[in-house]
């Protein structure tokens, strides 16, 4: 993705806006223009890793990540490999349950997603409220790692 059309774009709306005024006026926005080339960069940057955030939280597994190759951000996609179900301790066996009324539509579309992933119903909840209850994400050095949450 090249970031440079975006903050190019920001600089002929600046200048658009300033070529109304007199001359100081547009000399205060060349000047303007000069302080948020940098700072425009920076702030796309930021709202794609929001972005890849928020995407990832919805994403049945695996995440998306920003890499830059130069100066221009990439929206890259890591899968990950399914997990039949999150490991159990000896001392904590599957024993609970609970009883859940949901729509008849949204139960096919669980199963589809089951099916889908290759394992149980049952497998694919257990997997999915472990997700929903994980530690949120943590830096490591200028890494993001886990999942985002809202």
């Amino acid at each position: 993705m090249e970031t440079t059309r975006f903050t190019n774009a920001l600089e002929r709306d600046l200048a658009a806006v300033a070529a109304v005024g007199d001359d100081e006026t547009a000399a205060a926005a060349e000047r303007l223009i000069q302080a948020l080339r940098s700072s425009a960069g920076m702030r796309l940057l930021e709202t794609l890793g929001e972005a890849a955030m928020e995407i990832s939280a919805q994403l049945p597994e695996g995440h998306v990540e920003i890499r830059l190759a130069g100066q221009d951000p990439q929206l890259v996609y890591v899968g990950s490999e399914p997990a039949d179900a999150p490991a159990v301790s000896a001392d904590d066996v599957l024993s609970a349950r609970i009883t859940l009324r949901l729509p008849e539509s949204l139960k096919r579309e669980l199963e589809g997603a089951a099916t889908r992933e290759g394992v149980s119903l049952n497998a694919w909840l257990l997997r999915a409220l472990t997700r929903s209850t994980a530690p949120p994400a943590r830096r490591s050095g200028k890494r993001l790692t886990g999942y985002g949450r809202n």
